[in-house]
Order: structure tokens, then sequence, then C-alpha cells
């Protein structure tokens, strides 16, 4: 049975002409039928994450996003631009 369903896939193409080709291809199929084709590749993450988190009071946060939302950034854009603004303003 997996003979047949090898036989009958798509050839993977060498190189696609563009990324719209590229995404095209992968949304209509799936890598699991070409794991044959495929090679191992080496690669090391870095899962240290930057981020530092803190807790907001709800009511401050109900404000910050409502103001986020008028400024179209996330919250936590907002929240860092606005702790950089102060530190700036007090070096």
């Amino acid at each position: 049975m997996r003979d047949k369903q090898r036989a009958a896939r798509d050839v993977l193409p060498e190189n696609f002409s563009s990324l719209e080709e590229f995404w095209g291809f992968w949304d209509t199929h799936s890598s699991a039928d070409y794991e044959a084709d495929m090679e191992a590749v080496a690669v090391d993450i870095d899962l240290i994450s930057s981020k530092v988190y803190f807790p907001v009071a709800k009511d401050l946060l109900n404000q910050v996003r409502s103001q986020a939302r008028r400024q179209g950034v996330s919250s936590e854009t907002l929240l860092n631009l606005w702790l950089q603004e102060r530190l700036a303003a007090t070096a």
C-alpha cells in the first residue's frame, strides 16, 4: 500500500520559481509524503527567553489595552515605549 501512495504523489520540484509557488505546493501536499526525499539537518536552538514579565494591576491593564488599540500597537509594545520614554527622561 505504501508503494502505491508513493507512486501516486506529485514529484517534488528541485526548485520553486517563487515563494508563491513554494507555498502553493506545500498548501496542497503533505511533507509526510516526501520524508524519503528529505535530508537530516542539524539545528541548534537557544530557548532562553529575553523577556521578563511584571504583574500589572487589572484596572491599569485595561487602560493600557485601550490606549494601545487607539495607537494601533500591542500592549507590550506600548508599555516598552512608555518605559523607554520614562527612562530617557530621567537619565
